[in-house]
């Protein structure tokens, strides 16, 4: 049976892939931060967990020994919270702790790597972004992301670890921060509450965080390696995006659009090539 570590397990998108792995029957050793064991989804193939003050800050021998028999690695952990991630300091102990981890698992002869990036990575200047787009971060957070693929994708192949690295778009669905936009846009309808929005104009590319965790869980399976989109493909505005979800109360007259000014840095259309 194959046996995969993974990171991040009681995050957005990490309790996901956790349950997609058990529904595929692989077996999992999830490394989690201490404290937060009680967040972990259930999942029958869940063999054990390893608990760390911080994952970021471990030695490359320590995951030598935590990678042990370890096929597979799905590194999700990311410093992740909402209204700071972008330019957070912890972008930089991301990045190095992600190499160090890299290197202890390459000692113990784990077989293949998958790591998650981001759609800002990519020139968003591009507006429809492939594989094949340049990368112009413009945040330490894209910055951090790139230079970790950038490092992993030249040295872990040339030293015999296949390596995968998932370019994350826009998520939504099941667990997400309540400060987003569609579980703010949720909880306002539901209470019957006035939502101010921007003018909705910007372009971009959604998909549940379920599928998500199923398409990463599909190619981590597989044997594709370098980079790869994770998204629909399909452009939607966030104006009907937001009538959208407005429609499921029947409560569009709750939308307020132009209420707030749009953001200027704010990219007008990210849509990726799946």
């Amino acid at each position: 049976m194959t046996l995969a570590l993974l990171t991040g397990a009681t995050g957005f998108v990490g309790r996901q892939l956790l349950a997609r792995l058990g529904e595929r029957g692989i077996a999992v050793r999830a490394v989690v931060r201490e404290g937060t064991q009680d967040r972990l989804s259930a999942c029958d193939t869940l063999q054990n967990v390893i608990s760390t003050p911080s994952l970021f800050h471990e030695s490359a021998q320590w995951w030598e020994e935590v990678s042990q028999g370890v096929d597979l690695v799905i590194h999700a952990a990311w410093y992740a919270q909402p209204g700071q991630y972008l330019v957070a300091p912890e972008n930089m102990e991301c990045l190095t702790g992600t190499i160090t981890m890299a290197q202890g698992c390459l000692q113990s002869g784990v077989k293949r790597f998958v790591g998650l990036g981001t759609c800002f990575e990519y020139d968003v200047s591009h507006g429809l972004l492939g594989i094949d787009t340049p990368l112009r971060p413009t945040s330490p957070y894209g910055d951090a992301k790139a230079a970790t693929y950038l490092a992993l994708s030249h040295w872990l192949p040339q030293a015999g670890m296949e390596f995968l690295w998932c370019r994350l778009f826009y998520l939504h669905g099941e667990g997400e921060d309540e400060r987003r936009f569609v579980p703010y846009l949720r909880a306002k309808l539901q209470a019957g509450e006035t939502a101010d929005l921007t003018s909705g104009q910007q372009v971009r590319d959604y998909l549940d965080v379920r599928d998500a965790a199923a398409m990463i869980v599909d190619r981590a399976l597989g044997r594709a390696q370098g980079a790869v989109n994770i998204c629909s493909g399909i452009p939607i505005t966030i104006r009907a995006m937001a009538e959208s979800i407005a429609d499921e109360n029947g409560r569009r007259d709750l939308l307020n659009f132009g209420a707030r000014p749009d953001n200027l840095v704010d990219p007008p259309h990210v849509v990726g090539q799946p």
